[in-house]
């Protein structure tokens, strides 16, 4: 990968997916052909833990196109497995997007000359913005999201509103100046991600996506919820050294 202002990696993090990883990578490398063609990207399969054959596609694949590449975890952790893809890169811009694609790729070079052009050191897809359109959720989910988006605002009083939609973008200082800061492995990891980077004035832009809700989605929202709620209480309360240094930041 070449390390010009405009090398890009984009990753995709994975567990479990066999079903879906050909497709969607190649999905993706027909759309950065045809609509980001002023980067120089590359595709990096993160695959955390995976028991079926999600490792072997991946491998299978970096053999096939020379634009994928993969990564290996023995441990699980969606977080984990971004913060070695990230920090291992030796690109300019750094993104990752959901396997299933639930976000419109559309969006991705909004995205992209966003922080390319430094109006933001964090692009992130937001389904909680006008504009967005987000199609097939359950009212739960919905309420869910909305309600988390409103705790988090009032705890540490940030701008931005949708925090864990799997579409963002984020610059090479992000990576090496935030992402070491985040404790979190799993899913948390992008709220700890945005509410560091803003209090440290790392300005954030959200851009409306349009997302398709995927009904074969394998996240516990329930389970994901509490641990986003022990996030939150941990990096306000607990992180009592750290968050007088962030949270005064501003």
């Amino acid at each position: 990968m070449s390390d010009s202002s405009n090398s890009l990696d984009i990753v995709i993090p994975v567990l479990n997916e066999e079903q879906t990883l050909e497709n969607s990578v190649e999905t993706l490398m027909s759309f950065c052909k045809k609509n980001i063609g002023a980067y120089d990207w590359v595709i990096t399969v993160a695959d955390n833990g995976s028991t079926d054959q999600t490792l072997q596609i991946a491998q299978s694949l970096s053999k096939k196109y020379l634009k994928v590449q993969y990564v290996c975890l023995e441990e699980r952790g969606r977080g984990r497995a971004l913060k070695k893809a990230w920090t291992q890169s030796e690109s300019k811009i750094l993104a990752y997007m959901d396997v299933d694609l639930s976000t419109d790729l559309n969006s991705l070079p909004d995205c992209l000359d966003a922080v390319n052009d430094s109006k933001a050191q964090i692009a992130v897809g937001s389904r909680l913005v006008p504009g967005s359109d987000v199609v097939g959720r359950s009212f739960k989910r919905e309420f869910i999201s909305r309600s988390y988006s409103l705790l988090f605002r009032m705890m540490f009083m940030v701008s931005f509103r949708d925090a864990q939609c799997g579409f963002k973008v984020v610059s090479k200082k992000v990576v090496e100046e935030v992402v070491p800061l985040v404790k979190n492995d799993n899913w948390f990891f992008d709220t700890e991600l945005l509410i560091l980077a803003e209090k440290n004035g790392y300005p954030i832009l959200e851009i409306p996506v349009r997302w398709v809700d995927d009904p074969l989605s394998k996240v516990n929202i329930i389970k994901t919820a509490l641990e986003d709620i022990k996030g939150l209480i941990r990096l306000r309360f607990r992180d009592v050294g750290r968050s007088r240094n962030i949270l005064g930041s501003r």
